[in-house]
């Protein structure tokens, strides 16, 4: 038997799973999917999750059962190329004859002192709940800083400013105004309704140091009583630590088959893969539609295509609390209700087509 091993089963692994499961996968082939948690989780709700409007098994949804399949609890610590085995803290290493790392992204501190340490995250499922435990235990009047102002940050400060209206929210950004990657009509809308629901927004903002409930901000001190840092992301530590090309955010390059250039059994999914779009749920499935098409060839002693067309977005869509949103869709700017309405529909849609 033939052993495909899929690392992490965020948006990019499970679409592997269901574009192979149940009737795409040959007899002699098994797949062992390797992940922390024993589900998969909606990363993209993990806002809503710290900011304590949802519960838990909102983000949660179970992986597919077949006999072909075995899901492997555990940590990953390494990848033994030559040996083809995948290490695993304090477990049997295993081997691997086509190998997907789809371990997804961490947060990038950009070298500021304390930030790791003094801040809270929502890149994992286990960090967001910490962040909810630190944030909800709050006392009245409590100030929070969120250090980045991008769609997680936005999303996060929305959110919070509504279920707890008792804290002082301060949203610290770099630029001279939040979202910067999105039209200036659409910031503009998402800044004005910050105003109205009484969140700071500090633009020009440089963090130069963390401490225990503090923030340097252009080396002035600012009090907070949570710092929750979403100022960017890198690749995952085990992708850092692989031998070949990387891009300047630290992500593998690959070839048009998603594999390393040096290896063919080794696909690179997802945020850890040098691609021209910005890290999303919909790139890692575009992609995983791609590799499986890869693999499928090679099962069949075909050659893989040489190329394939461009993978299509549909757009980006973020929320503003629960009645309000923005985003992007063929290049079209959208605000207000409907915006997050098409948020809440694509995420119905996708529980229901992957529950």
């Amino acid at each position: 038997m033939k052993n495909l091993v899929i690392l992490g089963g965020g948006y990019g692994g499970m679409k592997m799973l269901n574009e192979l499961l149940p009737n795409n996968l040959p007899e002699d082939v098994m797949i062992t999917l390797v992940d922390r948690v024993p589900y998969h989780c909606l990363k993209t709700e993990y806002y809503a999750l710290a900011a304590g409007t949802i519960s838990d098994v909102h983000v949660r949804v179970a992986f597919p059962e077949h006999p072909q399949l075995k899901v492997k609890y555990g940590e990953v610590i390494g990848v033994n190329k030559k040996a083809q085995t995948v290490e695993l803290q304090d477990d049997e290493s295993i081997h691997y004859d086509d190998l997907v790392i789809a371990l997804g992204c961490e947060d990038n501190y950009h070298g500021v002192p304390g930030a790791e340490q003094f801040t809270y995250s929502i890149q994992s499922i286990g960090k967001s709940r910490e962040t909810y435990q630190a944030l909800n235990n709050l006392g009245p009047g409590s100030v929070v800083g969120i250090v980045g102002a991008g769609l997680s940050g936005v999303e996060l400060a929305s959110e919070l400013s509504e279920s707890r209206k008792d804290l002082n929210i301060k949203l610290f950004d770099r630029g001279k105004h939040i979202l910067s990657a999105f039209p200036d009509r659409l910031s503009k809308y998402v800044e004005n309704w910050f105003v109205d629901h009484n969140v700071e927004i500090i633009n020009n903002s440089n963090i130069t140091k963390v401490e225990e409930n503090t923030l340097y901000n252009n080396d002035q001190p600012i009090h907070c009583d949570v710092i929750v840092w979403t100022a960017g992301i890198q690749a995952n530590k085990i992708v850092q630590e692989i031998e070949g090309e990387k891009d300047r955010s630290g992500r593998m390059v690959i070839t048009p088959q998603h594999y390393l250039p040096e290896d063919e059994h080794i696909f690179i999914l997802g945020d850890c893969a040098s691609l021209p779009h910005a890290p999303s749920a919909q790139l890692a499935e575009g992609q995983a539609v791609q590799i499986v098409e890869v693999l499928k060839k090679r099962w069949n002693g075909e050659e893989p295509p040489a190329s394939f067309p461009p993978i299509k977005l549909k757009g980006v869509l973020g929320s503003l609390g629960k009645k309000h949103g923005f985003g992007m869709m063929a290049d079209r700017a959208i605000t207000g209700r409907v915006a997050r309405l098409l948020k809440s529909g694509v995420l119905w849609m996708y529980k229901f087509h992957n529950g």
